[in-house]
Parts: structure tokens; sequence; C-alpha cells
């Protein structure tokens, strides 16, 4: 069974899924990917506390008050093998920190015993990311430094890369972005 609620953050409502035990997604309302896959009626029922959604919204409260939380909720991230793969480079991003598409293939490519990894795939990966934020995609930058690929927005991941001190001289912010 799948359970959902919501979290009223500074950025907008967040989506949060489960299964009963761990955090299976979270999403800003309404991004791209929003509740992807999900069942339908965990979709449409939004329900009561269970244990891994107040832990959950104990470390967004962390996180959005600016600080960075010393615990993760239990997650589990469902998808492809190289799709989890991917989250599980992304967790080793540190906190106020980016890395590129480039600097995650590489490291994956490693692991594989040198077997290449494209950047491009790891975009695709990263693109579907189940658990926002707390996997945190918004970490990840384009080659020359853009902030590009945020199915949560890109002025969302300015604000958070901003939020989280990272240093952004040499990234290229798109013009018609709002957020500073």
């Amino acid at each position: 069974m799948y359970y959902r609620c919501e979290y009223e953050s500074p950025l907008g409502t967040i989506a949060l899924g489960s299964n009963g035990t761990a955090l299976t997604g979270l999403w800003f309302v309404g991004q791209k990917y929003f509740a992807q896959g999900l069942p339908d009626d965990a979709k449409r029922v939004r329900t009561d506390e269970l244990p891994v959604f107040s832990q959950t919204k104990r470390w967004l409260d962390t996180y959005f008050s600016g600080e960075e939380p010393d615990f993760t909720p239990p997650l589990e991230v469902e998808g492809t093998p190289f799709r989890r793969e991917v989250c599980q480079a992304l967790l080793e991003i540190p906190y106020g920190q980016t890395a590129t598409y480039g600097d995650i293939a590489q490291k994956l490519s490693e692991k594989r015993d040198g077997t290449r990894t494209s950047a491009r795939a790891v975009g695709g990966a990263v693109g579907h990311n189940p658990i926002s934020l707390i996997i945190p995609c918004h970490r990840v930058v384009g080659a020359s430094g853009s902030l590009t690929g945020y199915a949560g927005g890109i002025d969302r991941k300015l604000k958070l890369l901003t939020m989280e001190g990272a240093n952004l001289n040499g990234c290229f912010i798109p013009k018609h972005s709002t957020a500073m």
C-alpha cells in the first residue's frame, strides 16, 4: 500500500510518498514527473502521519531553517538499477557543493571497472530522481557550470543552492531566473 501527505515549504507545497516504512517519493507539487511511479490511488489520497513522514518533515524543517540535517529518513528508491545507482551517487554530493553530470558519470565508470557511463544517461536518471531534496539532484550542474535540468524548476534550484551556501561563482544563471 502507498501513502501520501503534504508539507508546506518556503518554496511551495511538497508531496511525500511512502510504502509505509520508507520514503519513496518527494516532489514539489506540479513539478515535472510529479508523483511518477506511485499508483494512481496514492496520487489522490492524502493520509495521516506515518513515522517516516514525521522523520521526513523533521528533515525538511531542519533543511529549510538553513541547517544541514544530520540524519536521513529511511529511503527506498524504486526504479531501474541504474537509476538507483545514480541516486546513491547523488547522496554523496556534500551539502553546499555541486557536481557535474560528467563527474557523476566518471564516478560510476570507476565503480564499474572502467565501463563507460555517459553524462547524458546520468542526466536522464537525475531528472527522474523520485526523492528530490533529500537525494540532492539540485546539486548537479552542467559541464560549464550552467544551472540546468531541475524538475522543480531552475528558480527553485538556484534558491536551494543559495540557501545551502553553494559557491555559484562561474555558474551560468539563466536570464529568466527570478530567484535573486
